[in-house]
């Protein structure tokens, strides 16, 4: 099993599927990072060589901001709109959506589930 990133990595998928499961790594970036590296689409992880792997490992490191050192960055991006409150930031404070959407119906991800209004039924 590869370990890039701290994340361990499938070995039975390939090598674009499996870069995926890389917390800030979507299937284009994982596209990017073979051909930098130069790795065939159809490899699977199980036939790379330690010295592939390595090549991929110090990609990831040098151009990319993945896994935690991301995830840190998003929350202290909300943390600052929260912290501003500025509308944006008024909104992740609320659990509310932020990019506009309507709440009057839906919205149950963030909003949760429905409460009952009791006298509500006519």
């Amino acid at each position: 099993m590869a370990r890039i990133a701290g994340v361990n990595i499938p070995t039975n998928k390939r090598v674009i599927i499996a870069l995926t499961y890389i917390h800030g790594i979507g299937p284009s970036v994982a596209n990017m990072i073979c051909e930098k590296v130069g790795i065939d689409h159809t490899r699977r992880v199980n036939e790379l060589t330690d010295a592939e792997v390595l090549q991929i490992r110090e990609t990831i490191d040098s151009d990319l901001t993945v896994e935690g050192d991301l995830r840190r960055q998003v929350s202290m991006n909300v943390k600052r709109l929260m912290d501003l409150g500025c509308y944006r930031g008024l909104r992740h404070r609320r659990g509310l959506p932020v990019r506009g959407q309507r709440t009057h119906t839906n919205a149950r991800t963030r909003k949760g589930p429905a409460k009952a209004i009791a006298g509500k039924k006519k």
